[in-house]
């Protein structure tokens, strides 16, 4: 099992003039213990379960370009992009270069976003759901078009929502065949099946439905005729090592847990992160012994449920 480092929120000691000097050192702790991945949500303002949004919050694929100049093997990436958010050309572009500026270590994580609050308070796009999910899924079709071949597909692009008159990309991306889309979400009528068409991860809620989930993904990519064991299983979870580590044997059975129903990587929030120490734990500690896991190749035999 592989863990990525998640970073939700940035109300840290010593505000906004210490913040960039505060995240280089915990993006720069978390590569030296051993973390796979650094993700930040995209968000725009605080989420009420985080604080709030009288918090901090930093734009995710600004921080992200810092990061990227402060590490030098973390995988990168936006847990999960707002489709509505930017423009689907404008994201390829965002992606493509921090792939570039990084080394080829960026992937493009994104969702249908869920913050409703936010994109009012900042005049961000924000149409209904069924909408959100037709974006989604136009927005991934035109990152394939200006990620392929050399520089782009060079073809125009009519969807519902989406046009651009010329898929050109230069510099195109270092990640070849193009940066790994991780779609986020459990959505068994919606999202699961985006997953099985276009997806290299998935990024399910930790439940007791993970197998059952896992179960429909198997399916709908033998529908796709997509290689199911080809994309990553992914779920967000919280690293709370309690105050002095006395919680690591706990979250290694919860990690236990998550690899026993199918997942391969897990994206945590640690708490009290900004301390360093709980890094350092997670690099001794946790880290290896869930690299010593084996997530469950194929899903436990579970009773079907109409989706």
């Amino acid at each position: 099992m592989k863990l990525g480092l998640h970073i939700v929120e940035t109300s840290w000691e010593g505000g906004p003039r210490q913040l960039g000097a505060k995240l280089a050192e915990i993006a720069q702790a978390a590569e030296e213990a051993g973390f796979d991945l650094i993700s930040l949500a995209d968000h725009v303002w605080q989420h009420p379960l985080m604080g709030g949004v009288e918090q901090s919050e930093i734009e995710a694929y600004t921080s992200l370009g810092f990061i990227a100049a402060h590490t030098r093997r973390v995988r990168l990436l936006s847990l999960a992009t707002a489709a509505p958010y930017r423009r689907a050309g404008l994201l390829a572009k965002i992606v493509t270069t921090l792939d570039v500026l990084s080394g080829g270590r960026t992937m493009l994580g994104i969702g249908a976003a869920d913050y409703p609050e936010e994109a009012e308070g900042l005049g961000l796009p924000f149409p209904s759901t069924t909408e959100r999910f037709e974006l989604l899924e136009e927005t991934v079709q035109v990152c394939l078009e200006m990620w392929s071949g050399e520089k782009g597909s060079g073809r125009s692009f009519e969807g519902k929502h989406v046009r651009i008159g010329r898929a050109l990309n230069l510099p195109q991306s270092l990640s070849r065949p193009h940066p790994p889309i991780l779609i986020a979400g459990s959505g068994e009528r919606r999202t699961l099946p985006l997953v099985a068409s276009y997806a290299d991860a998935c990024n399910i809620r930790p439940s007791p439905e993970i197998p059952r989930q896992l179960e429909l993904l198997r399916r709908l990519c033998a529908d796709a005729g997509r290689d199911y064991d080809a994309i990553e299983k992914t779920a967000p979870f919280l690293f709370d090592l309690g105050p002095d580590g006395s919680k690591v044997d706990e979250l290694l059975g919860r990690l236990r847990w998550l690899a026993d129903m199918g997942i391969e990587t897990v994206f945590g929030w640690v708490v009290g992160v900004d301390r360093i120490a709980p890094i350092e734990i997670m690099g001794r500690e946790v880290i290896p012994a869930a690299a010593e896991m084996r997530p469950a190749t194929r899903t436990p035999e579970v009773r079907r449920k109409t989706a």
